[in-house]
């Protein structure tokens, strides 16, 4: 029955992303890191690293360091726990810390990935962050149904607590972005937008094993790709805000059709991750197959449809590279296939331009008016 519910989802949630994306949306100006999406997300990262170690402590002193109960509960993968020495043995009242199991999770799991989507848009552009605000509603309420559905699906003792919270939660992260702003006005320079995503992406990765799947075990084999990561993103922000020369029409191309997929993929994004490995792979695969075709319909020129074959062609290949050469979850695949088709085929993009003697003009750019893109 949830694998039904769960594919309704995804239809339902992408048809919302291709009825209902475009148009203007109202401003949000506004200066200051408390106005900055990536500080409340290093703060709800910090907040489930702490509950990691409050978790921790519980297990050791309450539960004797046996998770079993649990872990048996749900998929491999969950509940390698870390060794915390002094710290475990000498925490005052660890019989105080049941709400570590599952319920502090589901309270800031919707939050991390509104949050993490929103610095991304922002990034982007003022004109793209703008509009994904507006979805907001039609977000929380297609993560939340989804995240529902895993809980009931993947039933534990704490399953009508997490449910209750994830509904109160669900109102809460909408009300609360708002207050959020936006940056400068787009389109990005396309390759360290592209560079930037995807060292965000290998830290929200980490994230998620050590922390939202119980494994604070892990936090130290993490470790140097985090900081890899982290490193490859302070530069990539740095190189995304230095002067550059005009983009090409084919880049801008690609820009725009990027521009397009962020917004019609913000409100299915969960669902169709979910869907992958719950049973409804097929319906997530056509649904990211609109979603794409529909980005290009908007983004890209149909005088440079013989361009986007070319590079659509490279992006294969350099999609096929990454998922050989990268490792580990099915998530990090993916995002490292990600990454090679935009870097490979942005990369034939940029030659293209090069070899040509047309000019970047204004058409080309991004807009969510959907009378103006392309």
């Amino acid at each position: 029955m949830e694998k039904l519910v769960l594919a309704a989802v995804i239809v339902l949630a992408t048809a919302y992303g291709v009825v209902a994306t475009g148009g203007g949306a109202p401003e949000r100006p506004g200066r200051g890191p408390l106005r900055h999406p990536g500080t409340w997300l290093l703060v709800v990262v910090g907040l489930v690293l702490v509950n990691q170690v409050l978790f921790t402590v519980y297990v050791r002193r309450v539960w004797g360091g046996d998770v079993s109960r649990m872990a048996r509960l749900v998929p491999d993968g969950w509940f390698a726990l870390a060794d915390l020495g002094w710290l475990a043995d000498r925490f005052p009242a660890p019989e105080l810390l049941p709400w570590t199991v599952m319920r502090a999770q589901s309270a800031l799991e919707l939050a991390f990935g509104v949050l993490m989507y929103l610095l991304v848009c922002r990034w982007f552009g003022a004109e793209v962050y703008r509009a994904a605000v507006r979805a907001r509603w039609a977000v929380s309420a297609s993560y939340t149904v989804t995240f529902c559905l895993i809980e009931i699906d993947l039933p534990t003792p704490y399953t009508v607590d997490d449910l209750v919270i994830r509904v109160v939660t669900g109102v809460l992260v909408p009300l609360l972005v708002v207050r959020l702003a936006e940056g400068p006005a787009g389109p990005p320079r396309l390759v360290p937008f592209v560079v930037s995503v995807g060292a965000l992406g290998a830290l929200v990765l980490a994230v998620y094993d050590t922390a939202f799947l119980y494994n604070l075990g892990h936090l130290v084999g993490w470790l140097p790709v985090a900081g890899t990561a982290a490193a490859v993103l302070v530069v990539a922000r740095w190189w995304a805000a230095r002067p550059a020369a005009a983009p090409g029409p084919t880049t801008l191309a690609v820009t725009s059709s990027l521009g397009w997929f962020l917004l019609l993929f913000l409100v299915p994004a969960l669902p169709l991750r979910y869907g992958m490995i719950f049973g409804t792979a097929w319906v997530s695969l056509a649904a990211g197959v609109v979603l794409t075709a529909v980005a290009l319909w908007h983004g890209w020129p149909r005088e440079l449809v013989g361009r986007l074959a070319v590079a659509a062609a490279a992006g294969v290949v350099g999609a096929a590279l990454g998922f050989l050469v990268a490792s580990g979850h099915t998530e990090a695949r993916l995002l490292a296939a990600a990454a090679g088709f935009l870097l490979a085929g942005g990369v034939v993009c940029a030659v293209a331009d090069r070899r040509s003697a047309e000019l970047a003009n204004g058409p080309y750019y991004f807009s969510v008016d959907r009378n103006q893109s392309g």
